[in-house]
């Protein structure tokens, strides 16, 4: 079932990415980075159709990332890289002579928010989106390039690559999509991952802790602590709760030690008991 979940999820990313480009990037004549920026940059200068150059490039990517990569890799991005030249080649016919908005800033907006959505879902399939994603990953095995930094400098070049054919303003736009949907793409890739993390300093942390355990269910850990003025010795009550507990948790403590400080913090995700597999209760 969970492998069926993450083929729909790699399907629907690529749709969703492939109408993104069909819809608002090629009628608007914007440019992107990743191999969409390059297949526009190579459309324009030698009129190579965007399909045609991407299904060459994914398969030869592909190729590439399955002899330096692996098997293990190659199947994870073996449908990204032949789904998305074939949906895009079909809502390339179906918007062709479409236009969803003249106004340049807002489909820049749309596109970002899209492809960020898209390559975020993909990537949380355990999967990638194939093309221009390959190179930076096979970079960092063989030369220990960080990934992200590979990625930017990808995208810049191609960036750069289409100043020589269109005018300056519309490589601002391109800049603030890339922007746009690398922000997009990290807070999807945390969404419905994120947990609140709880320090507490109270007298009555035996009590504190005792509440947590049987009234939220939740596992604490006690750290050794000891206060900076008068040092007394309170082992500090470290938890993690979900953001509908906090206000149930808050309000416990401070009827139990209307004194009490907590240090609150929100944390990208956490995985363990509770949390990313089943409680024990041991």
């Amino acid at each position: 079932m969970k492998s069926i979940q993450n083929i729909i999820g790699i399907l629907l990313g690529n749709t969703i990415y492939a109408l993104a480009v069909a819809m608002f990037i090629i009628p608007n004549n914007l440019i992107t980075g990743g191999t969409t920026g390059m297949a526009l940059l190579l459309e324009t200068t030698i009129n190579i159709p965007i399909t045609v150059f991407v299904s060459i490039f994914n398969i030869t990517m592909f190729l590439l990332g399955l002899k330096v990569l692996g098997k293990k890799f190659a199947l994870t991005t073996l449908i990204s890289s032949f789904y998305y030249p074939l949906i895009l080649g079909v809502f390339e016919k179906i918007f062709e002579n479409e236009i969803m908005s003249s106004d340049t800033l807002l489909c820049v907006i749309l596109a970002g928010l899209m492809i960020g959505v898209a390559i975020g879902l993909v990537i949380r399939c355990g999967a990638s989106t194939g093309g221009m994603d390959i190179p930076p990953l096979i970079l960092n095995k063989k030369l220990g390039f960080p990934i992200s930094v590979s990625m930017y400098g990808f995208d810049f070049l191609i960036l750069l690559g289409q100043m020589l054919i269109r005018e300056r303003e519309m490589i601002f736009y391109g800049i603030l999509l890339v922007l746009i949907y690398t922000i997009v793409l990290d807070k999807v890739l945390v969404i419905g991952k994120s947990q609140i993390q709880i320090k507490i300093i109270s007298k009555n942390y035996n009590e504190i802790n005792e509440m947590i355990i049987n009234k939220l269910d939740r596992g604490t850990t006690l750290i050794h602590g000891e206060t900076g003025y008068k040092h007394n010795k309170y082992p500090v009550v470290l938890t993690v709760v979900n953001n509908r507990e906090l206000t149930h948790l808050n309000n416990y403590v401070y009827h139990i030690d209307p004194d009490a400080f907590m240090i609150i913090n929100k944390v990208n995700e956490v995985r363990g008991k509770g949390f990313s597999s089943a409680k024990k209760y041991e």
